[in-house]
């Protein structure tokens, strides 16, 4: 089989797993809610309410159906694109708290991201440069306290050190209650001020995203540095290094355009793994620094026994976590010509 045919195979068979593997995280969310302790009628009615009244309640919502009854009845829910409605928000429907929350948790994802990128690849590679001393030594170090240390944990001692102990960065929240907001075109607050022209706002908002996005990415970006220094090694030690190296060209040059090029492709390649990692670590970045994302809001729904929301919430991060799985699967496919389906 010819690599283009084989290529297409792999692409179609990961398009046709795409929806069993939603399935299944759709099913283990629906029964591991169902199953944990509390009721959602308690939290919404009080637990002083008549007990008719919660009956009443319960039939309305459909939780005293049987359990087989209520997976069909939200399979085809979900079928028709419909997420439900929120117990705890007024009748909000899970799409548009998904609306409102979601552009926070995306900012503050992408910044995180591009913090743990360069702060990755930069350790790793003068690691990598300089085997066997202080900065190798000093680079898995790095590497293993910044992927042991818990996040929770982490962003706390950034707050006690920099936002009360220096006051240099706010403890929390997105932006500063007593100023305006600005103007919702896309929802993330540095692109707002950019396309209004208010850098002041821009500023505001990059001061405010400062710790948090510092804090989740400095901590993933440990799961960079680790892949860089192992395949960076590798690659210094390939016979085109060699060849550059006896040609005279300095070591710099060689480590940086060449060798690191070749070495970031495994890069390439755990990105949607990461990026599902940085969803599931913004749920504690954003509780800990009061961040109003999806992830808070998740929170505070799983606190709430709002059942409706944690499902339409979790439904909505493991189709971005699939999509961007398949999507990183297949560029890998289409810049590394050494692999094979």
């Amino acid at each position: 089989m010819s690599r283009s045919k084989a290529l297409q195979y792999y692409i179609f068979s990961r398009l046709l797993l795409a929806p069993l593997m939603l399935w299944t995280i759709v099913t283990l969310v629906f029964l591991l809610l169902r199953a944990t302790p509390g009721d959602p009628v308690d939290v919404v009615l009080g637990g002083r309410a008549p007990d008719s009244v919660k009956e009443e309640y319960r039939q309305r919502l459909g939780l005293a159906d049987p359990l087989w009854l209520q997976y069909l009845r939200y399979l085809g829910a979900l079928a028709h694109l419909d997420l439900g409605t929120s117990l705890t928000s007024q009748g909000q429907k899970v799409s548009d708290v998904i609306q409102l929350h979601f552009p926070a948790t995306l900012e503050l994802a992408t910044f995180s991201m591009a913090i743990a990128i360069i702060v990755g690849v930069a350790v790793g590679a003068i690691s990598a440069s300089r085997p066997n001393t202080f900065l190798d030594v000093g680079g898995r170090l790095f590497g293993i306290i910044t992927y042991a240390i818990p996040l929770f944990w982490f962003g706390m001692i950034l707050q006690l050190i920099f936002a009360v102990q220096l006051g240099w960065f706010p403890l929390g929240t997105r932006f500063p209650v007593t100023q305006i907001a600005p103007p919702t075109f896309t929802g993330l607050y540095t692109i707002d001020s950019l396309l209004n022209g208010n850098f002041s706002q821009l500023l505001t908002s990059l001061y405010y995203l400062a710790l948090p996005s510092l804090t989740l990415g400095i901590l993933i970006s440990g799961i960079f540095e680790r892949i860089v220094r192992v395949n960076l090694k590798q690659t210094l030690q390939a016979d085109y290094v060699e060849a550059a190296k006896a040609r005279g060209i300095p070591e710099g040059r060689i480590l940086w355009s060449h060798a690191l090029k070749n070495a970031l492709i495994p890069v390439i390649t755990i990105l949607g793994l990461t990026f599902a990692s940085m969803l599931g670590g913004a749920v504690l970045t954003e509780v800990t620094f009061s961040w109003p994302g999806l992830g808070n809001r998740l929170y505070q729904a799983i606190s709430e026994r709002d059942y409706p929301t944690v499902q339409g919430v979790m439904v909505f991060f493991a189709a971005i976590v699939v999509t961007a799985s398949i999507l990183i699967d297949i560029i890998n496919a289409y810049i590394d010509p050494r692999i094979r389906y």
